[in-house]
């Protein structure tokens, strides 16, 4: 299996199966002296981790991370970080009779189509739960940005749809996100979406999410106009996220509606430079910051792991009944909010470090 890496200056690799004895990444390209331990890690990972509340998965696993390499009496050394999270809470045998059946809406037919072999114990490598390490090697690139940036840096994101109940954007404040269990920055729609995700999880089907996350504080100039465009490089980092089928920048599909005198972002003269009135562009123009907050959104499929008997066929070709087993998210959208931070200070970190390698003059 090829394509295991994202990155180019800061990049990681990740591994590890998810009933496999743990999952793990290394990350390179991490500047040297930068303050760094597994406690400085966790708190990104603890956000995302299985088992919080009844609306997510009651897999049980604590997550917590091993520093391998790449730090010495607390800091980056600049060589690469090895990290590692054992997986403790694996139930196998829940995947028994799905071994020769391709679940409806997995990978399981498209893996072994391509490789001839898969791991059915929890969808394998396909499982989200390596994006655990995305989270990792996320929280490294999001403490290195805040380092280089400082307080004005920040990457938020929250869920701002769940099913067909979207929040009310007049009633969003960023203080609430962390006070529901569904990074919900409107305590209103938080509430609602409890019985909504109760009845949908008490049927034995799931829920799909739109996810918005807003970076703020990136400086203007990051990107490359042609292939290496910013807002290109966030679509391809969401998208790989599993369970995503759609990125908007900015307002998205919604520029298609608006007329010309509207969509494009007037710029005036400020104390400290240009202000936008408008940023429909996402803070992205000819695949550069703008120095604006960088927005995008991310619609999330709904679980395919599900209770209701689904049709589909086997490895000989049979039709059969599937029942998919185990422990899974009723809405797996609510735990890609972590994730989607992660890969966008992924992509920031990255390209940062590609700015300035070409700018800098030596």
């Amino acid at each position: 299996m090829t394509d295991n890496t994202f990155g180019t200056l800061f990049s990681f690799t990740s591994f590890g199966e998810s009933h496999g004895p743990a999952i793990g990444c290394v990350v390179d390209g991490v500047p040297p002296r930068l303050p760094l331990s597994a406690a400085d890690i966790q708190p990104y990972l603890d956000r995302r981790k299985p088992g919080q509340n009844r609306f997510v998965t009651q897999r049980r696993e604590a997550d917590e991370v091993e520093i391998l390499s790449g730090t010495y009496e607390g800091h980056t050394t600049g060589t690469p970080i090895g990290l590692l999270i054992r997986n403790t809470d694996q139930r196998s045998k829940d995947y028994g009779e799905i071994a020769n059946q391709f679940r409806p809406g997995h990978a399981d037919y498209t893996y072994q189509e391509k490789y001839g072999i898969r791991d059915h114990r929890g969808g394998g490598r396909s499982s989200a739960r390596e994006t655990a390490m995305r989270v990792a090697a996320g929280a490294i690139a999001d403490i290195t940005l805040k380092h280089i940036l400082g307080e004005a840096f920040c990457i938020r994101a929250s869920v701002i749809q769940i099913g067909p109940h979207a929040i009310d954007p007049s009633r969003f404040c960023v203080d609430e996100i962390d006070n529901n269990p569904f990074f919900c920055g409107d305590a209103i729609a938080a509430q609602e979406w409890e019985a909504y995700l109760d009845d949908v999880r008490k049927s034995g089907s799931s829920a799909g999410a739109i996810l918005e996350v807003v970076a703020t504080g990136i400086p203007a100039g990051l990107g490359q106009p042609i292939y290496g465009k910013l807002d290109a490089e966030i679509a391809s980092a969401m998208m790989g996220i599993n369970a995503a089928k759609g990125v908007e920048i900015g307002s998205g599909f919604g520029l298609s509606s608006l007329p010309g005198t509207d969509a494009g972002d007037e710029m005036r003269a400020g104390a400290d430079g240009p202000e936008f009135t408008s940023n429909h562009a996402g803070g992205i123009l000819g695949g550069i910051s703008t120095g604006q907050p960088i927005t995008a959104r991310i619609a999330i499929k709904p679980t395919s792991s599900i209770l209701t008997p689904r049709t589909s066929i086997d490895r000989e070709g049979n039709e059969v009944e599937v029942v998919t087993k185990g422990r899974h998210d009723p809405c797996v959208g609510i735990r890609g909010v972590p994730v989607v931070e992660a890969m966008m200070a992924i992509v920031l970190l990255d390209q940062m470090m590609r700015h300035q390698a070409q700018t800098t003059l030596f």
